[in-house]
């Protein structure tokens, strides 16, 4: 049985007096991609402030690899990569100096840091473009380089927050493809936001959240079933109607 990578328990976070989450109790296993689902206003990006401690939290659990986030700080960040929904790519440097400034931030040494890059790219399909200016790159692309500067630490969880937005379709089937292998492939777990149906896979996590509050989790099938929906469309609008 997996590891649990991301543990969230009793989760509550207000802004002044307005509550946003209420009482978020979910896990996401090593090698498992989880897709958060929710519609605008739900929670979801103040739920990823606080696992990136963009946010502090007061009440509640939250542990990365084990690591609480609040006792062990340093150790559970570690353990996390972030691929945020908008660019924060150098657009004049290359993806290859993109790269390596990160590392360097990072602590990563130059030998380490030059074999975690092209271990990363190549497994994009993106090594033979390292010495491209990003500014060049097209959509799909930056977001592979943002993926890869993301695991050059080698995480053990990897958020998305809603990483295909504004791509064209063939970019946005090929990250959702290569996203559910590396989750595989490298035991990694995967705390996905996106809007978009067609991303989801059956085997998939999905986590249901609205106003703040889980709503449904559980494989496709299972979160289906909970709604007592026809498909995960009609699951998705049956549980988060106000």
């Amino acid at each position: 049985m997996n590891h649990i990578a991301l543990e969230l328990a009793g989760l509550n976070f207000s802004y002044a007096k307005k509550q946003v989450l209420h009482d978020l109790t979910f896990k996401v296993e090593a090698g498992q991609c989880c897709i958060l689902l929710g519609p605008n206003g739900a929670g979801k990006s103040t739920l990823f402030s606080l696992i990136t401690r963009l946010y502090a939290h007061k009440q509640g659990d939250i542990k990365l690899a084990g690591f609480d986030i609040q006792k062990q700080p340093l150790k559970a960040l570690a353990q996390l990569g972030v691929v945020f929904q908008q660019t924060t790519l150098d657009l004049d440097l290359t993806v290859q100096q993109n790269l390596r400034y990160h590392a360097a931030l990072q602590g990563i040494g130059r030998k380490k840091a030059g074999l975690g890059i092209q271990e990363q790219l190549e497994r994009l399909g993106m090594y033979e473009r390292r010495t491209e200016v990003v500014r060049q790159l097209n959509g799909g692309h930056r977001r592979r380089v943002e993926i890869a500067r993301a695991l050059m630490h080698k995480p053990s969880v990897l958020l998305l927050d809603e990483p295909t937005v504004g791509l064209d379709v063939p970019s946005r089937q090929a990250i959702v493809e290569h996203m559910h292998q590396l989750s595989q492939d490298s035991n990694l777990a995967v705390l996905w936001a996106t809007h978009l149906m067609d991303e989801i896979y059956p085997t998939d996590k999905i986590v249901v959240i609205h106003q703040g509050k889980l709503k449904a989790q559980g494989q496709m099938a299972e979160v289906i079933q909970q709604a007592q929906a026809e498909d995960i469309n009609d699951a998705f609008l049956k549980l988060t109607h106000r």
